[in-house]
C-alpha cells in the first residue's frame, strides 16, 4: 500500500507565500514524476507543476515565475514554493506520484488527500 500525504495548506494575504509539502510512503519501489494539480469551486483540476526523478520541472503558464517544485528523492517527498499568491490561487491542491510499488511491473498514479490553499484579505 502506498500513500501520500500533504501538507502546508492554509489562509494567506494576496502577495503572501507558502510551502506544501507532499510524503510519500508505503511499499514503494521507485518513483518516476511527482507533481500537483489543483482545483478550484466550479472548476476542473488541473496542472499546477511536475518534476521528474532527474528534476525536470514543467508550469502551468498562470504559475510561472511565482511557483517552484522541487522534490528530495531520499526523502520521498515534492514541495510547492509558492511566492506572490493571488485570488485565483484559492483551491485545493492535489500532490500526485507515478509509483512502482513494490512487486509490481508497472507504475501507476497515486493521490494524495488535497490541502486547501485560501488567498484572501
Amino acid at each position: 500500500q502506498v500513500q501520500l500525504v500533504e501538507s502546508g495548506g492554509g489562509l494567506v494575504q494576496p502577495g503572501g507565500s507558502l510551502r506544501l509539502s507532499c510524503a510519500a510512503s508505503g511499499s514503494i519501489f521507485s518513483i518516476n514524476n511527482m507533481g500537483w494539480y489543483r482545483q478550484a469551486p466550479g472548476k476542473e483540476r488541473e496542472l499546477v507543476a511536475t518534476i521528474s526523478t532527474g528534476g525536470t520541472t514543467k508550469y502551468a503558464d498562470s504559475v510561472k515565475g511565482r511557483f517552484t517544485i522541487s522534490r528530495d528523492n531520499a526523502k520521498n517527498t515534492v514541495y510547492l514554493q509558492m511566492n506572490s499568491l493571488k485570488p485565483e490561487d484559492t483551491a485545493v491542491y492535489y500532490c500526485y506520484g507515478d509509483i512502482y510499488s513494490v512487486g509490481t511491473i508497472t507504475s501507476r498514479d497515486y493521490w494524495g488527500q488535497g490541502t486547501q490553499v485560501t488567498v484572501s484579505s
